[in-house]
């Protein structure tokens, strides 16, 4: 079977090293041509949680040769009908594109390539590119999973393939209710890639401010009440049932979820928000895609979502560069 990685930035580079360490061959492929040159100079520098380095094939886009079996998507969002359009005739008769990425891309992708073709899968850890061919893990070792779930039709035999490719990384958690795993997720990087590019720090950055805490506990409780007003049944994460832990009803509840922050996130403290990572370069975020995502399906369902709002306006007053991604950012959010 023939693989590929389209959009092997941070998160796909790290993967590629593990699949291509553990015998499989696949493309990683950008259009960054500093990270493309370096791989392929120097192969996939891992650092961080873990210490390797991985001879891998880098490839440009106008370089792929198909048809590919598998297409681990692996781009931002903010471009997806454009990208998958072009994918598409680069996909087997009998292949699937597998989507990796954030929010709720399932259904738009299913619109181009079918739905028999569109698998979905959440990524359960992070990475930050630190130069050119080098990458960082931010996740402990221990912690690396993925979480994967099929639309309708894709055949069994698909389903098998796309787990077995992904296992070479790390374990995978079959999700019956995809749906409720990307609404999961979305509650997670909404929360902690939202606070963490506002306030321009990490997971654990959130954790460790007091009036982040605050704002995140908030932030976590719009995303339940507007899922589950749009018929979302959340999916647990990673064993645990984050609703349960997070839904609070009463003040005493709403400290004891504060509390539980810290704990919940200790072993992915060390991620940088992607979002970050992209104002950094200078380049647009996908912030329409997650908190985004919050806001809209809020209006939709009648669910307020002041706390989503107020971090999409301030992540596009970054992008503007009208602020400086800071902790000060924080008091700009209000909190009733």
């Amino acid at each position: 079977m023939k693989y590929a990685i389209y959009g092997a930035g941070s998160l796909g580079t790290v993967l590629g090293a593990y699949i291509t360490e553990a015998g499989e061959k696949i493309d990683l492929i950008n259009r960054n041509r500093p990270h493309v040159e370096a791989l392929r100079r120097d192969g996939a520098v891992i650092t961080g949680t873990v210490q390797k380095t991985v001879p891998v094939h880098a490839i440009y886009p106008e370089e792929m040769e198909g048809p590919y079996d598998i297409i681990l998507l692996m781009t931002k969002q903010t471009n997806n009908r454009e990208t998958v359009t072009f994918l598409r005739d680069y996909l087997s008769p009998q292949g699937v594109m597998v989507t990796l990425q954030n929010g709720l891309p399932e259904p738009g992708i299913a619109e181009i390539i079918g739905s028999e073709r569109t698998v979905g899968c959440i990524v359960e850890w992070g990475a930050t590119m630190e130069a050119p061919g080098r990458c960082r893990l931010t996740s402990d070792p221990a912690s690396l999973s993925f979480h994967m779930g099929r639309m309708e039709n894709v055949r069994d035999e698909s389903i098998r393939a796309v787990r077995s490719l992904l296992e070479k990384m790390c374990p995978v958690a079959m999700e019956e209710n995809l749906m409720g795993a990307r609404w999961s997720k979305l509650l997670i990087n909404a929360t902690f890639s939202g606070l963490g590019t506002v306030m321009g720090g990490t997971f654990g950055d959130v954790t460790d401010h007091p009036k982040a805490r605050d704002i995140a506990i908030r932030c976590m409780k719009e995303c339940i009440d507007t899922g589950r007003a749009a018929g979302v049944t959340f999916a647990p994460v990673q064993g645990k049932n984050i609703t349960l832990l997070f839904n609070y009803r009463t003040p005493l509840k709403r400290a004891l979820a504060k509390g539980l922050l810290p704990i919940a996130m200790k072993k992915h403290r060390l991620i940088e928000p992607s979002m970050l990572q992209d104002l950094k370069k200078g380049k647009h975020c996908e912030v329409d895609g997650i908190n985004g995502v919050i806001c809209e399906w809020g209006k939709k369902t009648g669910v307020p979502t002041p706390i989503n709002d107020q971090i999409v306006e301030i992540i596009r007053m970054e992008e503007r560069g009208e602020l400086t991604p800071q902790a000060a950012n924080l008091d700009r959010i209000r909190i009733k």
